[in-house]
């Protein structure tokens, strides 16, 4: 009799990126929770058999849910509240508005009491208020039995081509303390390893890949793929491709004439990826990165790449939203690796 697979609830999942890594590494995810509808259709358009719920954890309680989805139970729970309000009084986590998100999280893995919990956050959470924050979200956790361990992983450590930090805070119930993954030598995979295969140009929905996979990394990510989706470039102003042109792979701002330093305000304008290196972490679509090659800005599929998601993954909306959909994923080839880890704790 094959053994059931661990049950995982999503919280803030966003399109899934998380839980997607936990599916590839045989996990049931049963539920995605998120108050942004497009994310939520991405969600269970590429998470079979998972239910996506829009809701807004600002104002329903797990028993809400519970009674809404019928889901009475789960092995692991996780997700990224977001946090980077905060708001700290003393040595506290205060009641405030702020806070209502992580709190929501703290109560699901109190109604549940799942085996694990992960929550993801960006590293400076580990910092804030002089490490009063990481104090309360492990004491907060503590107190309902787990031991809890946290630590800032750069994705590019494991395999991402992106070099994205972020803090993963990891409790577990019982005597097991889980271990993070030591990563004894990285492969990096640069920017071109990831994305050197997609044309210049956008591509039709569901097309052929014009041009055959150049790297191991690009051989993994088509795998299962029945075409290319989400190859749709932005067309720039005859003035921007011209002064992205001047910039080369690697290159940024301080390689125009001085005039031009100032044409956008923000320290990272006109910054190319470098093809030799893995690429800065991919925003919410700021359109002030550009391709190491190309004189425009990544497809949202060169972003997906970027972020590990796999080229079977599709995601839906518009332009914008997909971009958005993209920056705030946590990378699926990362989320894998720690979920793969956590296996031990069941076995």
């Amino acid at each position: 009799m094959s053994k059931a697979k661990p049950t995982v609830i999503d919280l803030f999942c966003g399109c899934g990126g998380l839980s997607y890594g936990f599916i590839e590494a045989g996990y049931e995810v049963v539920l995605g929770i998120d108050h942004w509808q497009d994310a939520i259709k991405t969600f269970e358009h590429n998470h079979k058999g998972s239910k996506g719920l829009v809701a807004d954890l600002f104002n329903e309680t797990p028993k809400d849910i519970s009674k809404k989805t019928g889901i009475k139970k789960a092995d692991i729970i996780i997700g990224g509240p977001p946090c980077q309000g905060f708001s700290i009084a003393g040595k506290r986590i205060v009641d405030d508005e702020r806070n209502k998100l992580y709190k929501s999280f703290v109560s699901f893995v109190e109604f549940y009491k799942p085996q694990v919990f992960l929550m993801e956050n960006v590293p400076n959470i580990v910092s804030m208020g002089k490490g009063v924050v990481k104090d309360n979200i492990i004491e907060d956790f503590e107190k309902l039995g787990y031991n809890v361990v946290y630590k800032v992983l750069l994705a590019s450590e494991f395999g991402v081509p992106q070099n994205r930090r972020r803090a993963f805070f990891i409790g577990t119930k019982g005597k097991e303390i889980f271990k993070f993954p030591e990563i004894k030598e990285p492969k990096f995979v640069s920017s071109s390893d990831a994305i050197s295969d997609l044309p210049e140009k956008s591509i039709a929905k569901g097309a052929k890949y014009p041009l055959k996979a150049k790297s191991e990394f690009q051989e993994k990510i088509r795998e299962g793929s029945k075409g290319l989706y989400n190859h749709e470039i932005t067309n720039h102003s005859d003035q921007t491709i011209e002064i992205i042109s001047m910039v080369p792979d690697g290159g940024n701002y301080k390689n125009l004439p001085e005039h031009l330093h100032k044409t956008r305000n923000v320290n990272i304008a006109w910054t190319r990826l470098n093809s030799k290196k893995p690429s800065f972490t991919i925003d919410t679509g700021h359109r002030h990165h550009f391709h190491y090659k190309f004189n425009r800005v990544p497809t949202v599929r060169e972003s997906a790449r970027i972020q590990s998601f796999p080229d079977s993954f599709i995601f839906l909306g518009s332009k914008t939203s997909q971009y958005k959909q993209v920056g705030n994923a946590v990378p699926p080839l990362l989320a894998e690796v720690l979920a793969k880890s956590l296996k031990n704790i069941y076995e």
